[in-house]
């Protein structure tokens, strides 16, 4: 667990130092709302890291061993990115710093792929729920870290400064993968080639009983959540008329103390549970939470109300977040674990990054209250097809086929 915690801080950390704590950066130097718009696009390597996942799954580094040395030649260059970004003037090397961040999203999303298979690998079965949540409690301590904190240094001491601590930080990563254990491997079936690995791990998985139907539930069970919660700070400031202390207070702080306990009692309550009850149980649990939502939209400006539902609904997320996550886990053959895990982390994403167009035309249409309903039918409709499953699908088998 120690291992689980320190591995995904170092996850975590570079994800806000490429995204909003970089905007801020530019912001701050005066660069023009376009180009900070334009800006995002370095953060494309996060959703393309599918197509070089292969490459980590067929290849062995002649150091540390099949993950960890892909993990540890990942992090060498994060720590030298990230202090080498400190260096740069967003006002005088707009492109230059640009370029230098989507270096680092790319050995980020990179490091992302060999840890996501680290982690899957070194876990047993019984181990990922308790795992996962340590897991994604250490992801948030690090964009914390990198987002929050990285600001109040840089307002006293510089950028150049952040951005040299921050790299230093990734000392702990590369530590840990120094001193960590590497999983055992079975690659004697596994192609010599990069086309036949990369071949091999898409034809495993599309082989799976109703693997399209699976697929199809990963992609549906957080949508309701994110649908809900994409236009939140419009909704809590423009519509409630809430300050914007009370929204940082409240809608940020609050919730995610509460979005970490939901992944602490998750994990915990998934040592008892099976896979099938923890998806269905948490999955009710985070849909019928944005029905709160809806009651505050009909209700107006009521501050315990507002508690209340921000409260609700990031701890039944957090809950979702960890059965989800050991459902990935849980699909991924040991032989292809990078290249599955973020095929599969991909398909859970996607609905969610481009739904923030239509989130806003529904509500020029139909008006909260029925938006935070529809979101709440949408949430719905991955539990029904998890419903739909339920016998066909052996969940509780250690490696689903």
């Amino acid at each position: 667990m120690l291992i689980m915690l320190l591995m995904s801080f170092s996850s975590g950390l570079p994800l806000a130092l490429v995204g909003s704590t970089l905007q801020a950066w530019y912001t701050l130097g005066g660069v023009g709302v376009v180009a900070i718009g334009a800006l995002s696009l370095v953060g494309q390597p996060y959703a393309f890291k599918v197509f070089w996942a292969p490459l980590m799954d067929r290849y062995v580094l002649p150091f540390l061993g099949r993950r960890r040395g892909w993990t540890f030649l990942a992090q060498v260059f994060l720590l030298i990115g990230i202090m080498l970004m400190g260096w740069f003037n967003p006002t005088k090397h707009p492109v230059e710093l640009a370029f230098m961040a989507l270096l680092v999203a790319f050995f980020s999303a990179s490091q992302d792929l060999t840890l996501d298979a680290y982690r899957t690998d070194l876990l047993d079965p019984e181990e990922r729920g308790v795992g996962g949540a340590v897991w994604a409690n250490g992801y948030r301590i690090a964009m914390i870290i990198s987002g929050a904190v990285a600001l109040l240094i840089a307002a006293k001491y510089g950028w150049r400064v952040t951005y040299c601590l921050m790299g230093l930080l990734m000392l702990l990563g590369l530590i840990t993968t120094l001193l960590a254990p590497e999983p055992e491997y079975d690659l004697s079936k596994q192609s010599d080639t990069l086309y036949g690995t990369a071949k091999e791990a898409f034809a495993d998985m599309l082989s799976r009983k109703h693997i399209g139907w699976l697929l199809g539930f990963i992609a549906l069970y957080k949508l309701g959540d994110a649908f809900a919660l994409s236009l939140s700070s419009v909704f809590y400031l423009r519509d409630l008329h809430f300050t914007l202390i009370q929204v940082a207070w409240v809608g940020k702080t609050f919730g995610t103390v509460a979005g970490i306990g939901g992944i602490i009692l998750g994990g915990a309550l998934m040592v008892r549970m099976s896979l099938y009850r923890a998806l269905m149980l948490f999955g009710c649990l985070q849909s019928f939470s944005l029905l709160l939502f809806c009651w505050l939209a009909l209700a107006g400006k009521v501050l315990w109300l507002f508690a209340t539902a921000v409260f609700v609904e990031h701890l039944t997320s957090g809950m979702g977040t960890i059965a989800l996550f050991v459902l990935l886990m849980a699909l991924c053959d040991k032989r292809f674990t990078a290249t599955q895990y973020a095929l599969l982390s991909v398909v859970g994403a996607l609905s969610r990054i481009y739904i923030g167009p239509l989130a806003g035309l529904a509500i020029s249409i139909i008006g909260w209250p029925d938006y935070f309903l529809a979101s709440f039918i949408l949430g719905l409709l991955g539990l029904g097809i998890l419903f739909w499953l339920r016998n066909k699908v052996d969940f509780s088998a250690k490696w689903i086929r």
